[in-house]
């Protein structure tokens, strides 16, 4: 009998499978039907549960918000200490259970292949098992691969569709019968869903960037030319090479402009920054076929007797990945209808419990989380204050399905992404007007050190040094300008709101918590990292550690403590003591020679900000404890205080 399970073999795209290590629970498998078959893209924790099991009609409504269309499970992992071949068949039964909902009539083919993977509690091994069909009653443990550039894997193959759409629902409903309002919502709901795919309707289909003369002219495609019926399976994909200028037979690469500049940089690094973007809006044509004239009609309306009217406003914005090579028609009939279908009745359900109250203010957001190839989409109801309860809540959930960490603010709306603004991020009203040089130790030359081990600032911040802001600080207020490049890092990690404070509202900081005299306003007396922890407290409520050293000879005994916050905590540290005041942003140690170096940002510079004349001058890089001249770099015969800010533990 031959093997039906010879050559199969799973491939990971995902550096992270295992969301949380030894924690009994189960974790959706997420692919593509435009990849080879057995492709995971990314995993998510499975938050629902009814009686130990799997809430799949919750499961299955958060997820078809959460995921593009052109995503889909195709699999689920479970954790087990015993009999891996049993527990995968429970993994292959949720699976398909989750898909016959999340997929409707294209988990009705019995062709479909899902994966069971599980993990062993006690050594933490994966087991991949393949299930070929629903009809199918054996399944055997394949091979893994795992992808070694999954972004480019992704994001060479497909591109981002976009659709906005806004609208306003009017609902005529009787006064004396409330009663039938849901009734007649319904039923209004259901005419608009139904108008998505009428003959009469028309999407335009055009690349997002119009300033080159190389982008093509829009296209109009009728809703009586589009497929609702053909899986996208079964699509047949077209190459670009063949195609001409009728609207049937274009692809979605008709409109692929990156890729098409065949640039060395986007040959070189494909990430979901450079991906290619085509935008999509909705027309409804009156006038095709129409037996009418042209020309406006006025139409009568006979109103209900004594009836009211009530208008329910929607902003649908959808958000798809396709693969390169399908046919404009199927990516607008199979994925944006779809993707506007399921959003406007995941907002319709939202607002029908509070019709005749205050209605939900909803609104759609794209986030890019850490660790997650594929972007995500979230309704946020904003009637709430970002820091209430209730939003609070949606966030950590989020960070439990996505395995994000919970001390950081990751999916707040200062976090979203706009794939279809110039520069890819939404705007952000508390970075206007900023011209300091951000992350100016990206690019610098290495450290020298041999077999170290690099650990960095995570996140980004801006560059405070001495004369910014035509403000003569010089010999003085270094300190001070560490503590704004921290504060910058908080702000544009979106912790907090509050601006970088300027030296007067430092020292004024001081004098309000009693640490100082009213005289120390205005003076050029120097603070040190004591007092930048009590700023930090006071404005941004961020704890944090220090580290004393009595000898600058002593600081490299602390390398691999500043690793591990490096690692942990991921903000910069400031030095201080001594003569002289600096902002570390990283370390670079080797535990068993002891060799290491320090990524200093000086905040002595006087010049312009210039990236390259910063760099050159050594004004941001590494540094020795001793040099190759047998320099050191921190004195040995002053004490120096490390203050580490810590992360607040908030989401």
């Amino acid at each position: 009998m031959e093997n039906v399970y010879e050559n199969t073999s799973v491939r990971v795209l995902c550096s992270k499978l295992v969301l949380y290590k030894n924690e009994p629970g189960l974790q959706w498998l997420i692919g593509s039907p435009f990849f080879p078959p057995l492709t995971v893209v990314s995993t998510l924790r499975c938050i629902h549960t009814d009686a130990s099991s799997p809430d799949y009609h919750r499961e299955s409504e958060e997820l078809r918000t959460l995921l593009f269309k052109g995503f889909e499970v195709i699999g689920a992992l479970i954790f087990a200490n015993s009999d891996a071949e049993k527990n995968a068949g429970e993994a292959i039964a949720a699976a398909r259970r989750l898909r016959k909902l999340f997929c409707g009539e294209r988990e009705k083919m019995d062709s479909q292949q899902v994966i069971g993977a599980v993990v062993d509690l006690n050594g933490g091994d994966i087991k991949f098992f393949v299930s070929k069909s629903k009809s199918s009653k054996s399944f055997e443990c394949v091979n893994v691969l795992y992808e070694d550039d999954p972004e480019k894997y992704i994001w060479e193959r497909g591109c981002l569709l976009r659709c906005e759409l806004p609208l306003k629902l009017p609902i005529y409903y009787p006064v004396n019968k409330p009663s039938d309002l849901e009734k007649i919502f319904r039923r209004a709901t259901e005419a608009v869903v139904a108008k998505f795919k009428d003959p009469k309707i028309a999407y335009m289909v055009e690349a997002l960037r119009k300033t080159s003369a190389e982008v093509p002219q829009p296209v109009i495609l009728r809703g009586v030319d589009l497929d609702f019926d053909t899986d996208l399976s079964n699509v047949k994909l077209l190459d670009e090479r063949t195609q001409n200028s009728d609207a049937d037979s274009l692809s979605c690469s008709h409109f692929c402009l990156e890729s098409k500049k065949g640039s060395p940089v986007y040959s070189a690094v494909v990430r979901k920054s450079h991906a290619d973007r085509i935008q999509v809006s909705v027309l409804l044509n009156r006038s095709v076929n129409s037996e009418k004239s042209t020309a406006p009609v006025a139409e009568y309306f006979p109103a209900l007797e004594e009836a009211r009217v009530l208008v329910v406003d929607y902003k649908l914005e959808v958000l798809c990945y396709a693969v390169k090579g399908l046919p404009l028609r199927h990516a607008v009939s199979k994925l944006i209808i779809p993707g506007l279908v399921d959003q406007f009745n995941l907002v319709g359900n939202t607002v029908l419990p509070n019709l005749l109250a205050q209605h939900p203010q909803l609104h759609t957001y794209h986030f890019s989380p850490p660790g997650v190839l594929h972007p995500i989409t979230v309704v946020y109801e904003l009637n709430y204050g970002e820091t209430e309860m209730k939003q609070v809540e949606v966030r950590k959930s989020l960070h439990l399905r996505l395995g994000l960490p919970f001390d950081r603010p990751l999916l707040r709306i200062a976090n979203a992404v706009d794939f279809f603004a110039r520069d890819g991020v939404r705007s952000d009203p508390t970075r206007k007007g900023s011209t300091l040089l951000k992350d100016v130790h990206l690019g610098i030359p290495s450290s020298g050190v041999s077999g170290g081990s690099v650990s960095m600032v995570q996140g980004s911040y801006e560059y405070y040094h001495y004369l910014q802001e035509a403000f003569n600080d010089s010999g003085w207020g270094c300190a001070y300008r560490s503590l704004q490049t921290i504060i910058s890092w908080f702000r544009i990690q979106h912790y907090t709101s509050v601006e970088v404070p300027s030296h007067r509202e430092i020292q004024q900081t001081l004098v309000e918590i009693g640490d100082k005299d009213p005289s120390f306003i205005g003076s050029r007396e120097w603070i040190g990292a004591i007092e930048l922890s009590f700023v930090l407290d006071k404005l941004l409520g961020v704890s944090c550690k220090v580290i004393n050293v009595r000898s600058g000879a002593e600081l490299p005994e602390k390398c691999r403590e500043l690793a591990l916050h490096f690692d942990n905590q991921g903000t910069p540290i400031m030095i201080g003591g001594g003569v002289l005041a600096y902002t570390l942003l990283g370390i670079d140690y080797n535990e068993a020679s002891g060799d290491c170096a320090f990524l200093i940002l000086d905040p002595h510079y006087t010049g312009n900000d210039e990236h390259k004349k910063i760099v050159n001058g050594g004004w941001c890089g590494w540094k020795k404890a001793v040099d190759s001249k047998g320099k050191s770099f921190f004195l040995h015969d002053k004490f120096y205080n490390l203050l580490l800010p810590q992360r607040p533990d908030m989401v």
